[in-house]
């Protein structure tokens, strides 16, 4: 049985994601503005409203402030010298691992959010698929990422 990965990714990333759920929960507002336009112009009921905004503030309490934390809680991951082990989800967890020959490129990416809080993300390239570590502090992601690539050229037995 393999241990569980024991790296985290930084407190700030809960922040982040927290930014990143108010601007996706900001969208939902549009139902319940649409609709009370409707009810208003074509004479729908207005009980239905009252549902709607109810339902999209219990889904803000759930989108921003719970999973967010759950995502943070659960994300771990660990580098070892001939593969990349990743474990993350909320009621789904992942474990994915990545071998170092299977590793094409390896990246850091940063958008305005992240470089505000000082954060970036590790991506991982295979032939297949893109894998990535969020939320790493900007030197923590730069050395990792260095590192990695290092790994995945020992890795290649072309060399």
């Amino acid at each position: 049985m393999r241990i569980k990965p024991d790296q985290k990714l930084d407190y700030k990333t809960l922040k982040v994601w927290r930014i990143v759920a108010v601007f996706e929960w900001l969208f939902y507002l549009i139902v319940p503005i649409g609709y009370g336009f409707l009810a208003y112009y074509f004479f729908f009921p207005f009980w239905f409203l009252y549902v709607l905004i109810i339902l999209v503030f219990i889904t803000a309490f759930f989108k921003i402030i719970f999973i967010p934390k759950l995502q943070w809680q659960k994300w771990r991951y660990k580098i070892y010298d001939n593969e990349v082990e990743l474990m993350y989800g909320v009621f789904i967890v992942r474990r994915v691992i990545v071998p170092m020959i299977r590793v094409q490129h390896v990246d850091t990416k940063q958008g305005p959010i992240l470089r505000r809080y000082g954060l970036s993300t590790v991506t991982i390239s295979t032939a297949a698929t893109t894998h990535e570590i969020p939320g790493l502090e900007e030197s923590k992601a730069d050395d990792l990422r260095d590192h990695i690539a290092q790994l995945a050229r020992e890795a290649d037995p072309n060399d």
